[in-house]
């Protein structure tokens, strides 16, 4: 696996926990919409580095990470204070779970998301390719506070048609003030957008976000009859595990 160093180039601070940056992209650097990447910073010469999902979409001259800052975590307390002309290192290697490989085409795409696990969904609803595999896109996006819902604006620039934006406020006023997924559950989200029940057998589900409602979410489709993309084959839903490593 070999590092490159890379140049910061712009820094946008969502909240005293959230932030995202953007970087110069490797020459050669290929990755898939929804694939995520190990970055890090040099501190007494040792590499400190993280999987981090890739915000940008694989068109983009620039990669853009979002990330959480923990006061006294080892990477991102460092990341949190760097500044524009410095340098990240970032691997060569991408991977991930959440790609349009993972899940079988159809009507509806639902992706759920807490907290920076929005940032795969950023890449593929930026790209193209996302509109040809399905009808429409689900996007539900679910935080603490206001201020941590990343991307707001440009999302609700991209609804319409093909693109249903649903942010979520668990700890503020807000005017959906409950998780996503008890929206799913509970079959709120489907009343409130006009939609068809979400069915294993013509929509698909991608999640990305805390462990526990990774988890949540992943048994409540099993017993849903879900079929969940694994070594065994692809399935009609896929989560991504790795997000966990970007809270340390």
């Amino acid at each position: 696996m070999a590092y490159s160093e890379q140049t910061v180039t712009s820094i946008q601070k969502w909240s005293d926990k959230t932030f995202s940056f953007t970087t110069t992209r490797p020459q050669d650097f290929q990755f898939e919409n929804g694939e995520f990447v190990t970055l890090g910073l040099k501190a007494e010469g040792k590499l400190i580095a993280r999987a981090y999902s890739i915000v940008s979409n694989n068109a983009s001259n620039h990669l853009e990470f979002l990330s959480i800052h923990v006061p006294d975590g080892p990477l991102t307390s460092r990341l949190a204070q760097i500044q524009i002309g410095e340098g990240v290192w970032i691997n060569s290697k991408t991977t991930g779970s959440l790609t349009l490989k993972y899940v079988q085409p159809g009507r509806t795409l639902y992706m759920l998301s807490t907290g920076t696990g929005l940032a795969p969904f950023m890449s593929l609803v930026r790209s193209s390719e996302t509109y040809t595999a399905f009808e429409r896109i689900v996007l539900i996006h679910t935080v603490r506070t206001v201020k941590e819902l990343a991307y707001k604006d440009e999302l609700e620039s991209l609804q319409g048609e093909r693109l249903i934006y649903v942010p979520t406020v668990t700890r503020e006023t807000f005017h959906t003030p409950v998780r996503g997924t008890e929206l799913f559950k509970s079959g709120e989200l489907f009343a409130k957008h006009q939609l068809p029940h979400a069915h294993p057998e013509y929509d698909r589900i991608m999640i990305c976000g805390n462990p526990d409602m990774n988890k949540d979410m992943t048994d409540y489709l099993k017993q849903q009859g879900w079929t969940m993309t694994n070594h065994r084959g692809i399935g009609n839903f896929t989560v991504e595990k790795a997000f966990v490593l970007h809270h340390e």
